[in-house]
């Protein structure tokens, strides 16, 4: 019986394994079907990836004994954070040349952007509870938890998700599970989406508009003469080194907040970018394995979170729900952005690259930067995003204590 299950689990792994792959090569070909100018890119590979946790994954988990699934879905989970980490760790490597120096030069901005995001999809969540409790058969309990978890699902925002998991208690846990599941997907699609049609409806001149970033990052960035030891040729020492760290800070955790794997991870390697080298090693990897891991990881990222969404997708969706998520994201995308363009005067660039981080939008961000073609952008995502991770935190927390 042993051996039988050892089996399973061995063609369990072999069957991911060969998911993950096949995922990727269609989501990829998806995502490059382009209708006037838009498409969805690499969010293509998490709408193959909702729909193979749908239809194949469910069916593959009732094939498989408890333990053999259990095996199953923590593979699939370490599928997920290997590409957070190489993904956010790539992004504050890119940012940590002009990061300090950006954030110095706009940090009132990127602080009342950050909040002024989190604000709205707050006080929108908030209203969805008022006016959607009178026409639920729920319970309030029940219906507020679903609703916290439609919050951190449109703003794709993990932390969140885990705080209102751990607020709600044990018995209301899988209520939030099943809101941040539902709205998760336009959470992810609904932000790519946007920073594309956005600079086609304002008739942008893409080029001028990354001159404009370009000029301004370029400012904060460090040249240094000294000649750099490396420990290996890609930089695959110092990508690690960091990511370690990252893990180690992001898990120290103070009542019951954190900045989790990805704020850790995140704030290590803008460090790592900004010093460059400890003594006379190189402490920063190369461009190209930095842009190549990005893009790894992104993908990895959004297949394993969208198998694991589309299992759980079916069972638990109604319509009402879903329209609540849309409204989450869409409401403080606009809001954001208008108060970007019109009050903080930030360049179209520097504000959409800012509108992802106020989102946590991991996906919208690797889209932003391939169609702007210019990596100046994660500078704005990297300043933003440390706000709203802390600010989107401690509404969830307070929407289940007060409302």
């Amino acid at each position: 019986m042993e051996l039988f299950g050892g089996i399973l689990a061995v063609k369990a792994v072999v069957f991911l394994t060969f998911s993950v792959f096949a995922i990727a090569a269609i989501g990829y070909a998806i995502g490059k079907i382009t209708v006037k100018g838009i498409n969805l890119g690499t969010a293509g590979v998490f709408i193959i990836a909702l729909v193979y946790g749908c239809l194949l994954y469910t069916k593959l988990s009732d094939n498989l004994m408890a333990g053999e699934t259990t095996f199953a879905t923590d593979a699939l989970k370490i599928v997920e954070n290997m590409g957070l980490i190489f993904f956010v760790t790539s992004v504050g490597f890119i940012a940590g040349p002009n990061f300090f120096g950006n954030l110095k030069r706009n940090f009132k901005s990127y602080v009342l952007l950050g909040a002024v995001i989190i604000l709205a999809a707050a006080v929108t969540c908030v209203a969805c509870i008022l006016i959607g409790s009178n026409f639920t058969d729920l319970e309030h309990e029940q219906f507020r938890a679903i609703m916290v978890g439609l919050l951190s699902g449109a703003l794709t925002s993990t932390p969140a998700f885990s705080a209102s998991k751990a607020a709600v208690g044990l018995d209301l846990e899988a209520l939030v599970s099943v809101g941040y599941g539902i709205s998760y997907l336009f959470g992810v699609v609904g932000v790519v989406l946007f920073v594309q049609i956005v600079p086609k409806m304002l008739k942008a001149n893409m080029n001028e508009e990354v001159a404009k970033i370009t000029a301004k990052e370029g400012e904060g960035r460090k040249k240094s003469s000294l000649i750099l030891t490396e420990v290996d040729e890609f930089g695959f020492f110092a990508f690690s080194l960091a990511a370690i760290i990252g893990i180690l800070v992001g898990s120290l955790s103070y009542r019951n907040f954190s900045l989790t794997t990805t704020g850790g991870c995140l704030l290590t390697a803008l460090v790592f970018g900004h010093y460059g080298h400890a003594g006379k090693i190189s402490i920063v990897p190369k461009n190209s394995t930095l842009k190549m891991l990005r893009e790894l990881g992104l993908m990895l990222f959004l297949i394993g979170a969208g198998v694991s969404g589309g299992a759980k997708f079916v069972q638990y969706f109604e319509p009402v729900y879903f329209l609540y998520g849309a409204i989450m994201t869409i409401l403080p995308m606009i809001i954001g952005f208008i108060v970007a363009k019109n009050v903080l005067k930030l360049p179209l660039l520097n504000n959409l690259g800012s509108l992802t981080g106020g989102m946590t939008s991991t996906p919208a961000l690797g889209t932003l930067i391939n169609m702007a073609g210019t990596e100046d952008i994660a500078a704005a995502y990297a300043a933003t995003y440390p706000i709203a991770l802390i600010a989107v935190v401690l509404a969830s927390q307070l929407i289940i204590l007060f409302c």
